[in-house]
Order: C-alpha cells, then structure tokens, then sequence
C-alpha cells in the first residue's frame, strides 16, 4: 500500500507558515508503509529530532484500482475518510530546505503517520464536502479545519495523482493541514474527531 500525502493545502496554514502563493497544482510526497501507526499505539519521540509538530489532516481510503481517473468519476475510487497526523521533523525539515535538499526524512521516518478509525463515506459525487475534522491535545482543540476549505478537493487529488500513480485498493492519501500545527512532547494525549465522532486517540511517548 502507498501512503501519499499532500502539502500546502490551506490557505491559513500556509500563511501561518509564511507561503503565500497559491499552489497551481497539488504538491505532492509520499510516505513509506513504515510510517503507518495504527490502532491507537503510541508514538515514541525519534531522537534524531528536537522538534516533532503535529500536522492534523483528513485521510480517505482508495477503495478501487485506477489510473488517469477523470476528476468527475474520482468519487467512484474512495469510501472512508478517517483523521491522521503527519508529524514532521521541522528541524530536519528546516536543514534540508536551506540546502536545496529533499526533505522525505522529515516526512516519511518511522510510524509518522498514525491514522484512526475509518468511516464510510456515501456513494453519491461530492461525498466529500463539508467535512469537519478536529484535533485536541490533553483536551484542549489545538486545530479545527473543513474539507470545504482545501485548495484542492479530494477529487482533484485522485485525478491529479492518478497521472502519475496508479491507485490501488487499501491506499490512503493525506490532504493537507489547516492551521495551527505545533509541537508535541512526552506525555501528550492526542484525539482526533470527525464531526462529533471520535476516530483517533493515542499517546506520545
């Protein structure tokens, strides 16, 4: 299974992160299989890094085999959508920008992407609309963001993607983050909701 992931797809997390062009086409990396964190197990700070943020994302479930998906049949290739974190080394994020290097270290080490429960989604097209997603830590909501508010809906991802990738049945694709990413620490109690409904809930350590 692939991870695949998109960056800069909010307009208030890219201002927080002093980007303010818009992206003309969705910006995208992948995460190896080893990233996946599942099941609620906690997530051990690496040492490599001094500063692990949280990056809190909707994440949808490829439920068919697909290349070059037209945009207007993308709904027919996803069925669930759950909360993910991508967690970052922003510090080695940071060296490998000023260098002009490829910063997949940063992204892609081990369990840094934990994801929760998924929940099935309608069949209907434009299914994923005016999705609320939350996340809070030690019970104080950190972030809060909406599928409306992505520069790139779901759709546009698979089609754009699927150029280039073939999909396959048990992929997942993170879609970005809004506002308000941060640090976490040892200790920390992470839950993340979809609407009302919570769908991820662990521990750093």
């Amino acid at each position: 299974m692939k991870i695949i992931a998109v960056g800069w797809n909010y307009n208030a997390h890219n201002a927080e992160m002093n980007r303010t062009d818009i992206p003309p086409y969705p910006v995208v990396f992948l995460k190896p299989e080893t990233a996946l964190l599942k099941n609620g197990k906690p997530f051990f700070l690496p040492q490599f890094s001094d500063r692990i943020e949280y990056e809190t994302e909707l994440v949808f479930h490829i439920s068919r085999l697909g290349k070059n998906i037209a945009p207007k049949f993308a709904h027919r290739y996803y069925d669930a959508v759950t909360v993910g974190i991508d967690f970052t080394a922003r510090d080695k994020q940071a060296e490998a920008r000023a260098s002009g290097s490829p910063w997949d270290i940063a992204k892609g080490f081990d369990y840094s992407a934990p994801i929760g429960q998924f929940l099935p989604l309608p069949d209907q097209p434009r299914k994923a609309d005016n999705l609320d997603f939350s996340l809070s830590i030690n019970g104080t909501t950190v972030q809060r963001g909406n599928s409306n508010d992505m520069i790139f809906h779901i759709d546009e991802i698979i089609a754009y993607v699927s150029q280039f990738y073939t999909l396959k049945i048990g992929d997942i694709i993170f879609t970005g983050t809004p506002a308000g990413v941060g640090p976490v620490k040892i200790g920390d109690h992470l839950v993340g909701y979809l609407g009302e409904t919570k769908v991820l809930d662990f521990f750093v350590k």
